[in-house]
């Protein structure tokens, strides 16, 4: 019995991971999920870097290395003022996926550029339930005055549909819980699917009347308007053709007061959205750039920015080691659960999967956006090896890595951002 048989003899509404018992040898196909994980306000540098060996600050991925790279000397130019002035906090979020630089204002006129996931989402995207999934611990925002003048939304959000338009991220597990695995009434998402009807055609005829009565160029707007909104609903259609996986655990009660359980859960959300195939396209935002979060877990009370800001303070050094160390061990913690997660015979999530883990600010306290804190991991399918650090030419474009992982999940580009190559990887 093949998988396929298998799934169309289940009920619609369960979606199945790949299951080795189940595939035959002509229908198991490679999937390669695509991931990026974002730390804010930069790293200490002595504690983060190392020309040989691991790291102090990356001791917690020991275990990890042989799935890892470090990747050295990777920039990213747009973060830098240019001619700007301050900001760079907003900068280095916004041009961190975009390889873009941000136009400097803090009204509705913002711009940036599409994202690098939003690329691979809109390329592959239409293979799975959920083009792409977006996650962070912060509130999102679209608005509001910012660093030094930038819009909130820049520093609030990750993920960019296009220039003038965010992908705002979750922050609470169990909304991501429930659009990973429906409304959890079922007979309500069965009967929303069955009626298939499209909002147009409650309007069809006031439209043809509204539309004799306009002149050309609102015509043509008005057609554009309904045909926008119809290519909503056909995302949507296509989006529920998908069979809703039937959870295999409880949904999160919502945001845990603890950071590190907020992080875990949001991880969590990660693994279990590749793990259905229900997306292979992952953002996730640990915190924004600039955030004052404080750290009790690890008995660490000021806040990440000023932290940052440490004008060579030993102690607050030392604050910002530990806090380097914190995000690290629970990226090492995910790493480890998709390495547990089978994914096809002999394969595990992590071999089939390529995950950016790193931020837009090497320094917090000069707010250089050189060398940035990047690590690699994962093997792609096969495509990617590791052993333990990679040396890029100085100054070389992160969009350069992010052109080469497109490369390796099927998606070939001239260029994007600020690019000027792949790096081999």
């Amino acid at each position: 019995m093949n998988r396929r048989h298998f799934i169309r003899g289940v009920a619609s509404s369960l979606a199945l991971p790949v299951l080795p018992s189940l595939a035959q040898a002509e229908e198991r196909r490679r999937v390669t999920r695509l991931g990026f994980v974002y730390i804010p306000n930069g790293v200490n540098v002595n504690e983060w870097y190392r020309a040989e060996g691991l790291a102090p600050s990356l001791a917690p991925l020991a275990g990890m290395m042989e799935h890892c790279s470090v990747i050295r000397n990777l920039e990213s130019a747009k973060a830098y003022a240019n001619g700007d002035g301050g900001g760079d906090h907003a900068r280095a979020n916004a041009s961190f996926l975009t390889g873009a630089q941000a136009k400097k204002t803090a009204g509705a006129d913002i711009s940036v550029g599409a994202s690098i996931d939003q690329v691979a989402a809109r390329a592959i995207g239409y293979q799975t339930r959920l083009p792409s999934l977006e996650l962070s611990t912060a509130e999102p925002r679209r608005s509001g005055r910012c660093d030094s003048g930038y819009s909130c939304a820049y520093q609030y959000n990750l993920s960019w549909i296009n220039a003038t338009t965010p992908a705002p991220a979750e922050n609470d597990p169990r909304v991501v819980f429930e659009k990973l695995y429906g409304s959890g009434n079922r007979l309500q998402d069965q009967k929303r699917r069955a009626q298939k009807r499209s909002v147009l055609d409650f309007v069809k005829q006031e439209a043809h009347l509204l539309n004799r009565r306009l002149g050309r160029e609102d015509q043509e707007k008005l057609d554009e308007y309904l045909t926008a909104i119809r290519g909503v609903e056909k995302g949507i259609e296509r989006a529920e053709s998908y069979p809703i996986p039937e959870p295999q655990q409880a949904a999160p009660e919502g945001i845990p007061e603890s950071y590190r359980e907020h992080i875990r859960l949001q991880f969590q959300m990660m693994k279990l959205a590749w793990q259905t195939d229900s997306t292979r396209v992952t953002t996730f935002m640990l915190a924004s750039e600039g955030s004052g979060r404080t750290f009790p877990e690890i008995s660490v009370y000021g806040k990440h920015h000023e932290l940052s800001h440490h004008r060579g303070s030993e102690s607050s050094l030392a604050a910002l080691a530990e806090i380097d160390r914190f995000y690290a061990a629970e990226f090492a913690r995910f790493l480890q659960q998709l390495a547990d997660t089978p994914d096809g015979e002999g394969e595990s999530l992590l071999d089939n999967s390529a995950i950016i883990y790193g931020g837009g600010i090497q320094d917090g306290n000069l707010h250089n956006h050189t060398d940035l804190p990047i690590i690699l991991a994962g093997h792609a399918g096969g495509l990617i090896s590791h052993n333990g650090q990679h040396w890029a030419k100085e100054r070389t474009p992160v969009t350069n890595l992010y052109l080469s992982l497109l490369s390796h999940m099927g998606v070939e580009l001239p260029r994007f951002g600020d690019s000027t190559g792949k790096l081999k990887v």
